[in-house]
């Protein structure tokens, strides 16, 4: 009895020794797990970038489960199809380019129904699909897959194929890989957002790039433009006093003036206004003056001369038209010769401040149709008389309550002018014009040319 006694008691020892160390070899597994999951979520928390993200994503995936190979597969939003985002693995780069249909395959179910899958003998499976094994030539014998998971949206899914030592997938291989699976949803959305937010910064940084080159340009461009333009005005030898000026709403613009001398009795000038704005309207601007410096001579009309000009512009079917008056003056008599193409009326002020708008024959705007007729008429100026052309970017200035500036404000100023030199009256004009808009943008570009007979 006594034998028998501590016999048993014996066995029930050694019966506790085995279940102890069981219990302890458990716990040990379920620490070393929590560990290995923990430290796969700090080393997601650790870097954005969706690459790295993944690569630390395979390897935890296959340090959590020592198998032959990993892949993760997203799902396509638009299409709905899996590709292979990320793989491990032998000759795993040439499945990249593979793309699986909803539904398809192992990776294609688990996609649609959002529950992982143990598939212990992979080609007895009818759900199996072999592209990936015809491709690679790589042997599936069993394989784990689990979905990605991100607020209810299935993302991708997390595959882990053939567990080392021929063993078989078993259901706490299931949750351990659907823990690591579990961050991944969430680090891959946070990846998304960090992508997104460094392709805007990229589109912003071009755009910049692009801004700036392009502000430079117009810089340049705006130069040129001026230079089409006279550079100096005449001394205070000659019998008359000439000035003009041209303030465009963007870096360049359509609205143009010139004047130059025919001979020592004749001054040509001009003054227009292009359809449009910024560079096409200035491009059209260059032509016009180019033009009408190469063609205008002391024995053409102002009218020969727009007649002209036209048909050389409508030869290329242009898209836009420019308005215009032009003129020849001559200094010893005084007498204006003036042609017009649908441009805003001008205005003679006489000595006295009286304001006379000066009534031309209208006709259609230089570039709007071939062979138009261009009339000419005349007005003669006295000493101390002046013409002031401009173009609709002063009557049509706006305030912020949208009133126009218009032609009859523009009178009331000229009358005030008579006393003025040109450059004064335009000085003067302007900034009647900036009080009067009272801080609205200036919405159209502004040109305007005096000429005034000294003697």
């Amino acid at each position: 009895m006594v034998w028998s006694g501590i016999a048993a008691a014996a066995s029930g020892i050694g019966a506790f020794a085995i279940g102890g160390a069981c219990a302890y070899a458990y716990l040990r597994g379920r620490m070393r797990s929590a560990k290995t999951l923990f430290e796969i979520s700090m080393s997601l928390n650790s870097t954005l970038k969706r690459r790295e993200q993944l690569e630390i994503i395979m390897n935890s995936a296959k340090k959590v489960l020592p198998v032959e190979a990993a892949s993760v597969l997203l799902a396509d939003p638009d299409t709905g199809e899996l590709f292979f985002e990320m793989a491990q693995g032998e000759k795993w780069d040439a499945v990249r380019e593979i793309r699986l249909a909803p539904g398809e395959g192992i990776a294609g179910h688990v996609a649609e129904t959002g529950a992982g899958v143990i598939v212990n003998d992979a080609a007895s499976d009818p759900r199996w699909s072999n592209r990936v094994a015809q491709r690679t030539g790589f042997v599936t014998r069993n394989l784990l897959t689990v979905p990605i998971v991100n607020q209810g949206r299935i993302e991708g899914v997390l595959q882990v194929i053939n567990k080392m030592g021929n063993r078989k997938f078993n259901f706490r291989d299931r949750m351990l890989l659907e823990r690591v699976a579990k961050p991944m949803a969430v680090a891959l959305e946070n990846a998304r957002l960090y992508q997104q937010l460094e392709q805007s910064m990229e589109a912003l940084q071009r755009t910049t790039a692009i801004k700036e080159r392009l502000e430079s340009e117009l810089q340049i461009a705006g130069g040129i433009q001026m230079s089409f333009l006279p550079r100096t005005m005449p001394s205070a030898q000659e019998p008359y006093d000439i000035c003009a000026l041209l303030k465009s709403a963007k870096e360049v613009g359509g609205d143009f003036y010139n004047f130059f001398k025919l001979d020592d009795d004749h001054l040509f000038f001009t003054l227009g206004d292009v359809s449009d704005k910024g560079i096409p309207a200035a491009l059209f601007m260059a032509v016009t003056l180019t033009l009408i410096k190469g063609k205008m001579t002391a024995d053409l009309t102002p009218g020969q001369l727009l007649r002209m000009v036209n048909d050389e512009l409508c030869r290329d079917n242009p898209v836009l038209f420019a308005t215009i008056v032009c003129g020849v003056f001559h200094t010893k008599t005084g007498e204006i010769a003036l042609s017009e193409g649908g441009h805003c009326t001008p205005y003679v002020v006489r000595a006295d401040g009286a304001v006379e708008p000066v009534k031309l024959r209208k006709s259609l705007p230089l570039g709007a149709m071939a062979d138009v007729e261009y009339h000419d008429g005349r007005v003669v100026l006295d000493p101390g008389d002046r013409i002031v052309v401009y173009t609709d970017g002063i009557t049509e200035a706006e305030n912020a309550a949208l009133e126009q500036y218009s032609g009859e404000r523009l009178q009331e100023f000229l009358r005030m002018t008579a006393p003025m030199s040109s450059a004064e009256l335009i000085d003067a004009m302007i900034m009647h014009v900036y009080l009067f808009a009272d801080g609205a943008p200036q919405s159209d570009d502004i040109a305007v040319l005096s000429l005034l007979r000294r003697s």
